[in-house]
């Protein structure tokens, strides 16, 4: 198993596809976590205790998307130095970067469990599910400090181009999640707590694995006492790069936040569906989501290396891929949305299996237009514009809160208008993406 591996040389797709597979399924097993919860909690606990989880998991990934937003933003640092081939200068940004993004964890893990009454009243929490959103979501919050080093040692060895060592330790932490849950929830009855507690142990592991291997097994990690100082050069770009992709983060679900504060005000069982169609969505097109990161990882490589000629064909290359794979994932959830809800909720919740079969009859069929917004916050991350991936972030947000709650708030139209605004913010962003990249930043960035 390498430790590192270069994304500069050799055919461009090929590196692509090989580097983001390991990326994906990590992924869609990190996913197996939230689904694990779900489906326990909603087969055996309830339809209110699935609502509880469902609202709390948009707090949580608000939350979490910061920290991973810092640790995404210092990997391309990481990738730049790395496909330079200075590995000092690489070592000296671990440790910053390290330091940097910890601290930032720290003040979030406190704020969040001080503030976490106040966070449940934003976002319309109902009172008959209140006691267990709380639950939930304050053992969760112990366990940010675990999220942090997974991710800060999974980006770092993703930049580096080994994207096989974080997948092994989230299989590792996905079975020990999905068997922990079981035991917490069906024979030891510890109800909605269970689920949580599984969550941050089997998060515990895969923190410990990764960390361990990383420091045991790959050179650069191994720092020497001249590698251990905070550079103001180093931090300056870490800060640059890591802010700016934590506000893209951050805005990114906190728009989500927004749209499940005015899910909840539908009731209960437009909260039930709206917590399974958004874990549906998770394994739907969290693989572009990926695709988009590893992406990012190919462009730093290839802009430290001063490699133009492989970023053109990266993108092109991009695009085909995400087209093709989007399409035929629409079609698969648009034929069977009702089969897919009914994991998740019982065969006689009509009310809540309808709303779910609504909204991904309707959004799934524009997947697409998701997928090339990753790519393009990829593309810009990685040639060093980070802003511009904040400013499509902004538009497709904020088009998709403001269209949600205008038309959600005429009769006639009611939740369904939610539904309809989240492709229409996909679609407005990506027009803005074309045109930049068409007429102004890539051209000129790339040329110089």
């Amino acid at each position: 198993m390498n430790a590192a591996k270069d994304l500069i040389n050799g055919n461009e797709t090929k590196a692509m596809i090989n580097f983001a597979i390991p990326m994906i399924a990590g992924n869609l097993f990190q996913q197996l976590y939230n689904v694990a919860d779900t489906v326990i909690v909603g087969k055996f606990i309830g339809s209110h205790a699935l609502a509880a989880v469902g609202s709390s998991f948009s707090v949580m990934v608000l939350l979490t998307s910061i920290i991973i937003g810092f640790c995404m933003g210092s990997s391309v640092v990481f990738s730049m130095y790395f496909g330079s081939g200075e590995i000092d200068e690489l070592k000296n940004c671990f440790f910053t970067a390290f330091v940097f993004i910890g601290i930032i964890t720290v003040v979030i893990n406190v704020c969040s469990i001080f503030f976490i009454d106040k966070i449940l009243t934003f976002i319309n929490i109902p009172q008959e599910v209140f006691a267990d959103a709380r639950t939930y979501l304050k053992i969760i919050f112990y366990g940010l400090g675990l999220s942090y080093i997974y991710n800060y040692f999974s980006a770092a060895m993703r930049s580096m181009g080994n994207s096989v060592v974080p997948l092994a330790f989230l299989i590792l932490s996905a079975v020990i999640n999905i068997g922990l849950d079981i035991l917490f929830v069906v024979p030891l009855q510890m109800g909605i707590a269970g689920a949580a507690y599984a969550t941050i142990i089997a998060q515990g592991f895969s923190a410990a694995g990764i960390a361990l291997y990383a420091i045991v097994r790959v050179p650069p990690f191994r720092l020497k006492r001249e590698h251990f100082y905070l550079n103001k050069s180093t931090g300056k770009k870490i800060a640059n790069f890591s802010i700016l992709s934590s506000i893209q983060y951050s805005v990114m679900n906190f728009g989500i936040l927004m749209i499940q504060s005015l899910v909840n005000s539908f009731g209960v069982s437009a909260m039930a569906a709206f917590a399974a169609v958004v874990k549906i969505e998770s394994f739907a097109y969290m693989p572009v989501q990926d695709f988009g990161n590893a992406f990012s990882t190919f462009i730093a490589q290839n802009t430290g290396a001063g490699k133009k000629s492989r970023i053109y064909t990266g993108i092109r290359s991009a695009v085909k891929i995400i087209t093709v794979y989007c399409a035929l994932i629409s079609i698969f959830i648009f034929m069977t949305a009702k089969p897919l809800m009914v994991i998740f909720i019982s065969h006689n919740e009509t009310e809540i299996l309808g709303i779910g079969v609504q909204y991904l009859s309707i959004v799934a069929g524009f997947y697409c237009l998701i997928g090339y917004l990753f790519m393009f916050y990829g593309l810009f991350r990685g040639i060093g514009k980070p802003g511009i991936s904040i400013i499509l972030t902004v538009v497709s947000l904020g088009v998709r809160v403001l269209l949600a709650y205008t038309l959600s708030s005429v009769n006639r139209i009611g939740i369904v208008g939610i539904w309809w605004a989240i492709p229409i913010g996909w679609a407005l962003a990506d027009v803005i993406g074309v045109i930049v990249i068409r007429h102004y930043y890539v051209n000129d960035v790339l040329s110089r």
